[in-house]
């Protein structure tokens, strides 16, 4: 069992005291889509949200997309039986296409059957934070954004946000300044950064695994990316952890940077990433990290 109590911090100005690491549940809505990771095991899924829960993760990152509803349905019956819910955050405005292809829409008739569905699938009475996936398309985002404000004020949903910015070089030095929320998604850089993948692993990765598809997977860019995944894990041999915590860690230095969604498709997974919410890197690890081989 988990002996330290993992570190939190606010989540913007939201009163939500989340841990630095939360679960993030879009690789367990299994594959057979778009931006799917190939075939998973829901029991294997429901175990390892147990397992981060005992660990002290306080927060769920799901979204209606992943698995067009899967994901939802399998946290939902994860915290079925839990005595104290973590947080649920979702996410709305990626539907179902022809060939199981998201397409976007921000209209407020689909946003709000879109939260009454994921409502459901969770099992629970309000989302604890709400957020457009995309904002896509840009003539919408108003009418969106006016839909998830509807939401709040009849108490179905407690707090809004948007998800996927580019947000490195601008936004996070604002939202700092105005305490506005941030949490990082993908610290890994789907599984890249763990130690764990190499060319031969991406090749036996299955045809409805999105990442195979991906150009950071593919060369030429693989082979820069497996020397930085070296880099890391001299440093993951410098504080006894693995690759993927010291990847985790990394972007959570950044002071605008709240808490980190780190996906777990097994219990085995978790413990030693979840590790990633204490660990401190030095000004030392992070020139190991970036320096030119």
């Amino acid at each position: 069992m988990q002996t330290t109590q993992l570190k939190t911090k606010q989540l913007g100005q939201t009163g939500l005291e989340i841990t630095r690491v939360g679960f993030g549940a879009w690789a367990i809505g299994g594959g057979g889509w778009e931006f799917g990771w190939g075939s998973q095991q829901d029991d294997r899924s429901i175990a390892a949200i147990q397992r981060a829960l005992e660990l002290g993760v306080n927060w769920i990152d799901t979204a209606a997309a992943y698995g067009f509803g899967h994901s939802e349905e399998v946290v939902g019956r994860a915290l079925a039986g839990v005595d104290v819910r973590p947080y649920v955050f979702t996410k709305a405005s990626l539907l179902e296409g022809p060939g199981r292809r998201v397409v976007h829409s921000l209209k407020r008739d689909s946003i709000l059957r879109e939260a009454h569905a994921s409502l459901q699938r969770l099992g629970v009475d309000a989302i604890d934070l709400y957020q457009i996936h995309w904002p896509i398309p840009d003539e919408d985002i108003e009418e969106g954004w006016s839909a998830f404000a509807e939401l709040k004020e009849q108490g179905l949903v407690r707090r809004i946000g948007v998800s996927n910015c580019d947000v490195e070089r601008e936004i996070l030095p604002f939202a700092e300044q105005e305490g506005i929320g941030v949490i990082v998604y993908s610290p890994m850089g789907s599984g890249l950064l763990t130690g764990a993948m190499s060319g031969e692993r991406i090749a036996r990765l299955p045809e409805d695994d999105w990442r195979k598809h991906d150009d950071r997977f593919r060369e030429p860019e693989l082979s820069s990316n497996l020397d930085l995944v070296e880099r890391i894990g001299v440093v993951a041999d410098r504080h006894d952890t693995v690759p993927g915590a010291v990847a985790i860690a990394c972007t959570l230095r950044n002071p605008a940077v709240d808490g980190a969604i780190v996906g777990f498709r097994s219990p085995e997974q978790v413990d030693p990433l979840v590790d990633a919410a204490n660990l401190e890197l030095s000004q030392q690890d992070i020139t190991t990290i970036e320096e030119e081989q």
